[in-house]
């Protein structure tokens, strides 16, 4: 059974997975940094606040907090400004991953087109026969 792990673990699309996730991994961090540190506070000024994350809306009487998290403890809250940051945060990602498959895409059209055509490969000794007995044929009437 260890053997069996070792061959699974070696293999090239094993390792290929589990660098992407990682990848992955610190670029959601970066994406999310450039989410909330750069884009959400420019949105924020545009619409009266600095932290654009915190808007929400009590859905109790109790809630008297002016951060999101100190009024979940009290309540229950409507957070649309947090969860129009984790759209945009995710928007921003799809768009980045489409640019980069498109562009992989784009390469591998460019790498077909320049690869030499393979020269095609001889008929087999039968087809060749049964042409050259065509050919004659083709001469006799």
């Amino acid at each position: 059974m260890l053997k069996e792990f070792q061959e699974f673990i070696s293999k090239g699309n094993v390792m290929d997975l589990a660098v992407g996730v990682i990848i992955g991994g610190a670029f959601g961090l970066i994406v999310s940094s450039l989410v909330a540190d750069i884009i959400m506070p420019i949105v924020g000024a545009i619409f009266g606040g600095f932290d654009f994350s915190n808007y929400f809306l009590p859905l109790s009487s109790a809630v008297t907090a002016d951060s999101l998290e100190e009024a979940r403890k009290q309540g229950a809250v409507f957070a649309y400004g947090n969860f129009l940051t984790v759209l945009i945060n995710f928007l921003i990602l799809a768009w980045i991953i489409f640019l980069m498959v498109k562009a992989v895409n784009n390469l591998r059209k460019r790498l077909e087109k320049e690869k030499p055509a393979a020269p095609a490969a001889p008929p087999p000794a039968d087809v060749q026969l049964l042409t050259e007995i065509r050919d004659l044929l083709a001469k006799k009437a």
